[in-house]
């Protein structure tokens, strides 16, 4: 009954309500894990380049790279760890339901979710990019007047609509719809989630991203609450911290083709 309620909030959010406060879940301590042998750390395998398979099915990514560090850093040997695919829907009900230790699967930080699970420190910002076909196009102000193309209802069209107040959007209803539109030449340019667009450039070579992210998204690790995961939390953010301090991190980012320069991130 404890699980099956929240499984039932854990839904809500996803049509961004929020009901009523619940207790603390019953996931698994670090000396439990410790004692167990290896991480379980729900990822992606379809969301290339942060999580996804290649030829052979092996799962590989970003974020996939992040989880395996985790894993050794946590237990002290390699292969200390089970990546456990999850759909969208579930990225924050497996650790409400003690399914996986971890979620590492392209999760923003927002204060509603906030309020189930624990955040860790940011590993990379996503945020809004826009992708072309055409060699003319290398900048922002390139795209004043253009048509773009962008997701029907997608919280990318008030951020576009910020930035670029005169040009001109359209809608699409799915990636494969506006790819579509600009081999047709109908759009200039395709705006939406910037990892989501750096796997596209490597699927579609004849496309390039420009390189100003148009918003800045926190994704974190997704981590239990409650005090007796003090412990599992503060080895997770100061390996994350050391991480980026040691440059592993970004050379990781830039390695997976993910775009960095955050001193051009622009914000709404």
């Amino acid at each position: 009954m404890k699980v099956e309620a929240k499984r039932i909030i854990v839904l809500l959010l996803g049509f961004s309500f929020f009901l009523f406060p619940f207790s603390s879940s019953s996931a698994a301590e670090l000396k439990e894990i410790t004692r167990r042998g290896y991480l379980i750390v729900g990822v992606k395998d379809k969301l290339r380049p942060l999580g996804f398979r290649d030829a052979t099915g092996k799962l590989q990514g970003l974020e996939i790279d992040l989880a395996q560090r985790l894993a050794q850093d946590l237990l002290n040997k390699p292969d200390a760890i089970k990546l456990e695919p999850v759909a969208n829907r579930d990225r924050l009900a497996v650790v409400l339901e003690d399914k996986v230790d971890l979620t590492i699967a392209s999760v923003t930080a927002t204060a509603s979710r906030s309020r189930l699970v624990s955040f860790s420190s940011p590993y990379y910002f996503d945020g809004t990019a826009l992708v072309t076909k055409e060699a003319r196009v290398q900048k922002l102000g390139d795209l004043t007047r253009s048509k773009i193309a962008v997701l029907k209802g997608s919280s990318t069209i008030s951020v576009v609509r910020y930035l670029l107040p005169v040009a001109r959007l359209v809608s699409v209803d799915s990636y494969q719809d506006a790819r579509l539109l600009l081999d047709a030449g109908e759009a200039t340019a395709f705006a939406a989630d910037a990892s989501v667009l750096s796997g596209w450039v490597q699927e579609y070579p004849q496309y390039h991203l420009l390189p100003t992210l148009l918003s800045a998204e926190p994704l974190c690790v997704v981590m239990p609450k409650g005090s007796q995961y003090d412990d599992l939390r503060r080895r997770v953010n100061a390996a994350i911290a050391r991480y980026s301090a040691e440059g592993w991190l970004q050379q990781r980012i830039k390695y997976w083709g993910l775009p960095i320069d955050t001193s051009k991130v622009r914000t709404q």
